[in-house]
């Protein structure tokens, strides 16, 4: 207990004087285009604590949420629970000492300083409580975009348009703290979602899954100056039709997105899995396949790049953790001040 103490009170002092850092067919990419490093396959890091939201920290290691915490996984291999009963989902660093928290179980975005000090960002839009937020992204303007969709029980859903019609959107936190949905009905069930390195695009997973029929697509939008996205600049990247559609997301210095989907097992009555599906899929800039690495466990739901190079990419999967090396670094937000 006493050597647990000492761990996180070693961790939190470092935190205060550093900032956070903040059946398939694909052409595969050879020589300097390729994405894997050479033998390289997915290794199980470990079973349990990890369901969600990795996010990797050159001090601390990776952060995941599982079990109901947020969870940690030092550059040691040590595993250990950061913040206990986090309720947490997606998770990112602002590169301004501060950790971003999805909540989906408090049903609302909070903030946590270096100093462990939680504060909510934003809780409601236009005195509605939100579903379910998942996940986040950010500008590099420090705007913070996050999704809010509502798996399971919709019983005590708030969010409605003013025809009374049900709302799964996506919202931009200002860095005055100011609230905009900027996808309303234009996104089935919004998921992961990136911005693009530039600034230009938005990606978002839209993923029903729970719903026969439902979306399991890969969108991009045009992303304005001023945070808000272009209806009609819509446009569909992939469509994993019947199986588990997209859900976390990253890209790297080439600007590759890298997104986790798919199963290995059928879910009737609500999602196939013949031929298995499960992994992660990397697309070029323009939105073309180049390859899919399948990931050996069922419920693929995030990725991260981490380590001293960036070039691990590591994968939440069932709970599980994953790690593959890459040949290109994973691309860190510097975010202007």
């Amino acid at each position: 207990m006493h050597s647990t103490r000492h761990h996180l009170r070693l961790l939190v002092s470092a935190l205060v004087v550093i900032c956070f850092a903040g059946g398939l067919q694909a052409d595969e990419p050879a020589g300097d285009d390729a994405i894997l490093a050479p033998g390289a396959k997915p290794v199980l890091l470990q079973e349990h604590g990890a369901g969600e939201g990795p996010v990797w920290h050159g001090m601390a290691g990776l952060l995941t949420s599982g079990d109901g915490h947020i969870n940690r996984r030092d550059l040691q291999g040590r595993q250990s629970v950061f913040m206990k009963d986090a309720g947490s989902n997606g998770l990112m660093f602002d590169g301004r000492c501060g950790l971003i928290i999805c909540e989906p179980v408090r049903r609302l975005v909070s903030r946590r300083d270096a100093q462990g000090q939680v504060t909510v960002l934003t809780e409601r839009y236009e005195g509605q409580r939100y579903n379910q937020p998942n996940d986040l992204t950010m500008d590099s303007k420090g705007r913070i975009y996050f999704s809010d969709p509502r798996y399971g029980d919709r019983s005590n859903m708030e969010m409605r348009d003013n025809n009374g019609r049900e709302i799964e959107g996506v919202y931009r936190i200002d860095r005055d703290g100011k609230v905009t949905r900027i996808i309303t009905h234009e996104v089935d069930r919004p998921n992961g979602l990136v911005v693009t390195a530039d600034d230009k695009y938005l990606f978002v997973a839209d993923n029903n899954n729970n719903t026969v029929g439902g979306a399991r697509k890969l969108w991009r939008f045009d992303l304005r100056a001023d945070g808000t996205v272009d209806p009609a600049s819509q446009k569909l990247i992939h469509d994993w039709k019947t199986t588990r559609g997209p859900d976390g997301m990253k890209l790297d210095v080439r600007g590759r997105l890298y997104v986790a989907a798919g199963l290995n097992k059928p879910n009737p009555p609500h999602e196939t899995a013949e031929p298995a599906t499960a992994g992660v899929y990397v697309f070029s800039p323009e939105g073309k396949l180049l390859k899919f690495i399948p990931i050996p466990r069922d419920e693929v739901t995030n990725v991260a790049f981490g380590g001293s190079d960036r070039k691990t990419l590591y994968v939440t999967a069932g709970g599980s953790l994953w790690s593959i090396a890459v040949t290109t670094p994973g691309f860190v937000r510097n975010v202007s001040q």
